[in-house]
């Protein structure tokens, strides 16, 4: 399924965000990291219905995939 494009940008703000927060780094590097993300990438392509999860989750599943690497 695929999510409507001007909702799916303000959802990444919001993710991107909260993520910053989360990880306690800057939103210029939240953005950075998210935009190479595997979270992204899952969330872009609609597998999943990636899109569909609450922005808390997938902020949870970028700060997992940041602490990893």
């Amino acid at each position: 399924m695929n999510a409507n494009p001007i909702l799916l940008q303000k959802k990444y703000a919001r993710v991107i965000e909260r993520f910053s927060e989360k990880a306690g780094i800057s939103l210029d590097d939240a953005l950075d990291f998210f935009y190479h993300s595997e979270v992204y990438s899952l969330v872009r392509e609609g597998i999943s219905d990636m899109h569909c999860m609450s922005d808390e989750y997938l902020a949870e599943e970028l700060e997992t995939e940041y602490r990893k690497k």
